[in-house]
């Protein structure tokens, strides 16, 4: 076979018909062009300028997925564990998220978070929040009282709130693609539609040793590979032999939509207090950069991986959760409350109910059915949520298993982290393939 380059698609259609292959060569080859992916492809040119470095997606433009279906929140790290590289990495993504878009000129918005106790009996697990909160780092959070709730937001009724004035919103998406953008202009380059469907030992290459294979003809070969496939992370990591677990399992959350009338009863971030009996945060109210108030979402199970609505259905995707052992466990121990998230997606009425208890004077007409997104929850064989990060590199066995690092799980709040998380995988990187 003649391995040539592709210049066009002229010649690759050409090319094709005559048997042959477009190749490419890179140093590192990044898979996934969401926010974790091109954080760390930004970071990684940073530091070492010399490298030649691909980001290979596999739709048609960049986060077009979690990185682009989320609440658009900056977060504080208020409500993570102490200790956690999940806790360290939000209030340390806290701060450079704002220094980034201050030097960039991304807007952005300030406008803080509430964290609500509607009743007295949620007032000691939002006291163990405060001292998260405490522990954490998390800058000026402080408690108040029914009456200052009334100060900050009028609209909205609580016994006591934890405030954190430094939450914000922002647009992830366009955050996505002004770190793509930086790293194009350190000399990375972007190879979009490139569905990657196998990772394997380069036939003909020993200084590019992993070829990775596309739905297309063309073919990337690289040195080393860095996965960050989000939905689909933890099918890239098997393709290198590693373990199945933790397994991702797609939930779907369907939020509502504040009418342009009622938008002035929203003017922060209104959250619950966790029930530490239930998987999910709840409902809560969301302020965005174009004006508009999002309210939700509730937690369903998604039928395919990228099933943004009830008719996107992918028989193998969804068997392929349905039959994971880690899914039935956590269906079975939390059949009531999935039954209950089920019916709110039907019925508007009953989420509007939960979102009573904060702001009262909300009623369904005030609502309208709103955009959704799709969460890649990695869930570990006995039903737990995995809710820290997981690196893989497999167990060496594949031919190419340690050339190649697997991010499989990047749990919320990734988008606030992801500067954060950018440094993380730069270090490990610079350590397990001594860059």
């Amino acid at each position: 076979m003649n391995l040539i380059k592709c210049k066009n698609y002229q010649g690759l259609f050409k090319r094709f018909y005559h048997g042959q292959t477009c190749i490419e060569k890179y140093d590192l080859a990044i898979i996934g062009g969401g926010i974790v992916g091109t954080a760390s492809a930004r970071e990684i040119l940073q530091r070492h300028p010399n490298l030649k470095v691909v980001i290979l997606e596999k739709e048609k433009s960049l986060a077009q997925h979690q990185s682009g279906h989320n609440s658009g929140v900056i977060h504080a790290g208020i409500y993570y564990k102490p200790g956690t590289l999940k806790a360290r990495l939000c209030v340390e993504g806290l701060k450079l998220s704002y220094n980034y878009f201050d030097r960039r000129g991304i807007p952005y918005k300030k406008c803080g978070k509430l964290i609500v106790a509607t009743e007295k009996h949620q007032l000691s697990q939002l006291d163990d929040l405060y001292k998260r909160g405490i522990a954490n780092g998390v800058p000026d959070i402080k408690m108040i009282d029914g009456d200052k709730i009334k100060e900050i937001e009028p609209f909205c009724e609580g016994v006591r709130a934890l405030w954190s004035p430094h939450t914000g919103i922002v647009d992830w998406q366009y955050v996505t693609n002004c770190y793509a953008d930086d790293f194009v202009g350190l000399g990375g380059t972007v190879i979009k539609n490139f569905k990657v469907v196998k990772m394997g030992e380069s036939p003909d290459d020993s200084e590019y040793p992993v070829s990775i294979y596309s739905h297309s003809i063309k073919r990337v070969m690289a040195k080393y590979v860095l996965t960050c496939g989000g939905l689909h992370s933890d099918k890239l990591a098997e393709m290198t032999g590693c373990s199945k677990s933790p397994r991702i399992v797609p939930f779907r959350g369907e939020y509502l939509l504040l009418r342009p009338e009622k938008r002035h009863m929203v003017r922060g971030n209104i959250y619950p207090v966790p029930d530490p009996r239930l998987p999910f945060l709840g409902v809560h109210f969301t302020p965005r950069m174009d004006g508009s108030v999002w309210l939700g979402p509730n937690a369903v199970l998604a039928f395919k991986r990228e099933g943004y609505g009830w008719g996107d259905i992918n028989p193998i995707e969804l068997m392929d959760a349905l039959k994971y052992s880690g899914f039935r466990k956590l269906a079975m121990k939390y059949m009531n409350s999935g039954f209950q998230e089920m019916l709110k997606s039907v019925f508007i009425a009953l989420q509007v109910r939960e979102l009573q208890k904060f702001i009262p004077d909300i009623s369904e007409y005030d609502v309208e059915r709103g955009p959704a997104g799709v969460r890649a929850q990695a869930l570990d064989p006995d039903g737990n949520l995995v809710d820290d990060f997981v690196f893989d590199r497999g167990d060496g066995k594949n031919g190419i298993s340690q050339r190649v690092l697997h991010c499989r799980n990047a749990p919320s709040p990734g988008a606030t982290s992801s500067l954060a998380i950018a440094k993380v995988i730069a270090e490990k990187l610079k350590k397990e393939f001594n860059f």
